[in-house]
C-alpha cells in the first residue's frame, strides 16, 4: 500500500471581474497547502475590450496576495497608493496584514495569471500592509522544464519574494516530452496544479501514477522526498507546497481570520465611507465591490 497520502482535487469554475476561473483552494476536502489557503487559475483567455477584467476595490487581511503573471498585463493600485503594472514573468505580493484594499484592471485583451493566497500566520497578521513588486525570478531547468522559482528555494536556488512561513512556489513548462525528477521537503505538503497540458504524476512513497489536466489539483501529504513528472506535449504546471498549518485558517469572501467575530468587525469596516482600516484605493474610475452579508460561519 501507498506510504504517501494522496487527494484528487477538483477546481470549481467561475468568473472574477470577467475573467473565467477555475479555483482549486480552498475546497471542501482541502483547504490549505502549507499557508497557500487560496489557489485561482485565470484563464487564459481573450476577451474582447469591453469585457476586460476589471476588479474595483475590494478589502483583504490576515492574508498575502501572489499574483503571476504568464500572459497579459494587469494594473494594480491599493490603498497605500502603490499603481504598479504586472508584466508576464512577474509577481506582484501584496500583504494585507491589519488591512488593505485593491483594485485590479486588465490592459490586454489575454489574460493567463495564477492568483494565490498566503495565510499569515498569527504573529504577523495584524502587521502593516505592505506591497512588493518583483520583475526578475531565478530560472532554472528541471530535467526537461523550464522552472521559474518564485517562492522558497530549489536546489541552491532562493526566490527573493518573501515569506512569513516556509513555502514552496515553482512554475514548470515544457513546450513538447519532458521528464523530471524534483527533490522535496519530506515535511512539507505540496500540491500539483495543472495549468496547460497534462503531465504524469509519481510521487515517491505512491504506488501509482496520477495523470493530471487543468482543473485537477494533486495533493501530496508529508513525507514525500521526491517526485517525477512527464508529459507528452506542451504542459505548464505549477508546484506548491509548504509545512501543514495545525489547523486551517477561516476563510470568508477576501478575508483570512480565526474567529466568525472578526469577520463582522472586518465587513462592518469596509460599509464605512472611508474604507476603514483598509483605506481607498485613489486613481480607480468605478464604485468599489460592496461587501456581502455576514453568513453563519463556524471555525475549521
Amino acid at each position: 500500500m501507498s506510504g504517501v497520502h494522496i487527494e484528487r482535487i477538483t477546481s470549481h469554475v467561475g468568473d472574477v471581474g470577467g475573467l473565467p476561473i477555475q479555483r482549486s483552494l480552498p475546497n471542501k476536502g482541502r483547504r490549505t497547502v502549507g499557508a497557500w489557503c487560496f489557489a485561482d487559475h485565470a484563464g487564459p483567455a481573450t476577451l474582447p475590450p469591453e469585457r476586460r477584467m476589471n476588479v474595483g476595490p475590494h478589502p483583504h487581511t490576515g492574508l498575502s496576495t501572489f499574483s503571476w503573471m504568464i500572459e497579459g498585463e494587469i494594473l494594480h493600485r491599493d490603498s497605500l497608493g502603490s499603481e504598479q503594472v504586472l508584466r508576464p514573468g512577474q509577481v506582484n505580493l501584496m500583504t494585507a496584514g491589519h488591512g488593505i484594499s485593491h483594485s485590479e484592471e486588465s490592459l490586454s485583451d489575454r489574460i493567463h495569471l495564477a492568483q494565490l493566497w498566503i495565510a499569515l500566520p498569527d504573529a504577523e497578521r495584524e502587521r502593516a500592509p505592505s506591497f512588493q513588486h518583483f520583475p526578475e525570478l531565478p530560472r532554472c531547468a528541471v530535467g526537461g522544464f523550464d522552472g521559474t522559482l518564485l517562492v522558497g528555494e530549489l536546489e541552491g536556488q532562493r526566490s527573493p519574494v518573501p515569506s512569513f512561513t516556509p513555502l514552496l512556489g515553482l512554475d514548470l513548462v515544457a513546450d513538447g516530452p519532458s521528464d523530471a525528477v524534483l527533490p522535496l521537503q519530506a515535511g512539507f505538503e505540496h500540491g500539483v496544479m495543472l495549468l496547460e497540458g497534462e503531465v504524469e504524476v509519481s510521487p515517491a512513497g505512491h504506488d501509482a501514477v496520477e495523470t493530471v489536466a487543468p482543473g485537477t489539483l494533486l495533493y501530496i501529504g508529508p513525507g514525500c522526498t521526491s517526485v517525477e513528472l512527464r508529459c507528452a506535449a506542451a504542459s505548464r504546471l505549477l508546484l506548491l507546497g509548504g509545512e501543514p498549518w495545525a489547523a486551517p485558517p477561516l476563510l470568508w469572501w477576501n478575508f483570512v481570520g480565526r474567529e466568525p467575530a472578526e469577520m463582522s468587525l472586518w465587513a462592518a469596516d469596509w460599509a464605512r465611507a472611508d474604507g476603514g482600516r483598509f483605506g481607498e484605493v485613489r486613481g480607480y474610475v468605478g464604485p468599489r465591490i460592496a461587501v456581502p452579508p455576514v453568513p453563519a460561519l463556524r471555525k475549521p
